[in-house]
């Protein structure tokens, strides 16, 4: 079964408020396997429009992904993003070939 992903490309208007995002989806990452692959590092934009953040997550399945989305604690955590940033995310499954 392969992996997937959460690709986000992010742009923050408040760090300090951000950074209570990052503590709250700890919990919901934790729940569902999540581990970073990327996480706001320095980025060369090449082709096309980005954001100033981009993250990648990795999860055990599309399952899992999809329903860490969905879960009442990643809400609650994105309750707390929305107001200060402005993202993009596709939830994608791997490729094993």
């Amino acid at each position: 079964m392969p992996k997937a992903y959460w690709v986000a490309h992010v742009d923050v208007a408040d760090p300090e408020i951000y950074a209570k995002y990052r503590e709250a989806n700890a919990i919901p990452f934790a729940k569902y396997g999540a581990r970073f692959i990327v996480r706001g590092g320095p980025q060369i934009q090449r082709e096309g429009r980005s954001r100033a953040r981009t993250v990648v997550i990795e999860f055990p399945d599309l399952a899992a992904a999809t329903a860490c989305f969905d879960s009442p604690e990643y809400q609650a955590a994105k309750a707390i993003r929305d107001p200060i940033s402005t993202a993009d995310l596709v939830i994608v499954e791997g490729y094993e070939g």
